[in-house]
């Protein structure tokens, strides 16, 4: 083969592409919101616009974003729309995207420190900083026994979270022998389900799960908690790890933190706290209520990647004890051995997390912080928060429909008060039309909707778009 052949793409070559794809990108943006947010492509249908067999020859690049356009694009649900309310938000950002491409471009390998010093201390330094932002408890940052890291989702930092726990519990031996079915989880039964796959990945078994009632504000009850801990340990279990919730999924409920924390104290369980959206409410002092009694959590986790502008993946790992995490996940074979992990001056992030790679994730959150300043970031989460009272306000207004909790922060949960089938039909003709997209849940057993304001760039004539079309296709829905 000659030497001389070769088939990467030349720095020239590589700029002039690049413009390209930004430019896309750019374009994307400009025409998201006239796109229907939910995609209509059938099962299959993707697929079967692709190729049977891959390129022998390399194509044109523009070939490329041709069938982005064509083929991708009609497959895309839109969640970076400023008419998608569903679930939760995920989003995105123009600094973001480009401290994600940068990332791509040095394509780091920060599994060690050594493997790039940058990676690692960026990352100890940007959670620092977030916990300054967050005003988070002093034994989350790295100055003391603790700190924080970047997981990939808050499903990871649950995982890493139970597992530190049960090592804590057992005094490590479950690492080397297994669970022996005594260590007993417990949660809300409005936790997310990434805590229920901790427990069956973690070897605790969903039977060893105990899903706690909740209260009519659909918070954790810390009586029925303590009298379940109480039943177990008289059981001969080990109660080891409790996971309360800063915004559940299904309504944005807030566990009490303080109660629950001094049950998990007297009994020597791990507290683990998910504030997965809500947490970056707390960007603001007027919403830092939230996060009362969090100095009791031995863990929490909050993901930028859903209100924080800063893409996916990025969730925020803090954990008050480094040391319970390190015995837990770390091992160090010999070709991982360097001289500065064995001087024991720096950290491996490898060991606060289930994969050894890692990619350089705090640098989309760094860029993230110094755009827009803590002042800008405050600015779209009051926006936010105000836009959905205001559509709450709405609500309760219109007769024919009802709030099914007070929204604490950005989701609105309500329902049309002619029924689950009605709210149903309603969700379908919405989602259909492409206008908007909504998502539900059951909250007292009744067919609710849910509208989550969080989006990068929705405003407020969106939200009035969303409602005027809820009105509408509910008086299409009575007039049968």
């Amino acid at each position: 083969m000659p030497e001389d052949k070769t088939y990467h793409l030349s720095p020239s070559d590589f700029r002039r592409l690049g413009h390209a794809a930004i430019d896309w990108v750019a374009d994307y943006y400009e025409r998201v919101e006239s796109l229907p947010v939910l995609s209509r492509v059938k099962p299959g249908d993707i697929r079967a616009a692709l190729p049977a067999h891959p390129p022998e020859r390399g194509e044109r690049f523009e070939d490329v974003l041709n069938d982005l356009d064509t083929v991708i694009l009609p497959g895309i649900t839109h969640w970076q729309s400023p008419h998608f309310f569903a679930y939760f938000p995920a989003n995105a950002s123009g600094p973001s995207i480009l401290g994600d491409l940068v990332s791509s471009g040095l394509g780091v390998q920060g599994m060690l420190w050594a493997t790039s010093p940058a990676c690692t201390e960026l990352e100890t330094h940007v959670l620092d900083w977030m916990a300054e932002i967050l005003d988070l408890p002093q034994g989350f940052r790295s100055t003391g026994s603790g700190g924080g890291t970047i997981q990939d989702s808050a499903s990871g930092a649950a995982l890493c979270a139970l597992l530190a726990a049960r090592e804590r519990a057992t005094g490590l031996a479950s690492n080397e022998r297994g669970c022996d079915g005594r260590l007993t989880a417990y949660a809300s039964s409005q936790a997310h389900s990434s805590i229920e796959k901790a427990a069956k990945i973690a070897g605790i078994g969903r039977a060893n799960l105990r899903l706690i009632d909740v209260d009519k504000a659909l918070a954790l009850r810390p009586d029925r908690l303590a009298q379940r801990i109480a039943e177990d340990r008289a059981a001969g279990r080990l109660p080891f790890f409790a996971a309360a919730t800063i915004g559940t999924t299904s309504s944005n409920a807030v566990d009490p933190i303080p109660d629950i924390g001094r049950i998990c104290r007297e009994h020597g369980l791990w507290l683990h706290v998910d504030g997965a959206m809500a947490g970056t409410a707390a960007v603001c002092p007027e919403f830092r209520r939230l996060l009362a009694g969090l100095e009791l959590a031995d863990s929490y986790c909050f993901n930028p990647h859903k209100w924080m502008f800063t893409n996916f993946d990025c969730d925020c790992f803090f954990v008050a004890d480094r040391a319970a995490l390190i015995r837990a996940l770390s091992i160090l074979p010999e070709y991982l051995r360097n001289q500065a992990t064995e001087s024991g001056a720096v950290i491996d992030y490898r060991d606060w997390q289930i994969p050894l790679g890692r990619r350089f994730r705090a640098l989309k959150l760094w860029f993230v912080i110094r755009h827009y300043g803590v002042e800008g970031l405050r600015h779209h989460v009051r926006r936010h928060v105000a836009l959905a009272q205001e559509f709450a306000g709405w609500v309760q207004a219109d007769p024919r429909f009802e709030l099914a909790v007070t929204p604490p922060l950005n989701l609105v949960c309500f329902r049309h008060r002619a029924g689950d089938d009605v709210n149903q039909a309603l969700m379908d003709r919405l989602n259909q039309s492409g206008d908007l997209y909504l998502t539900h849940t059951r909250l007292q057993d009744r067919l609710t909707l849910r509208l989550c304001v969080g989006q990068t760039h929705t405003e407020r004539r969106h939200v009035e778009r969303a409602w005027r079309r809820i009105r509408e296709e509910a008086a299409q829905l009575e007039q049968g």
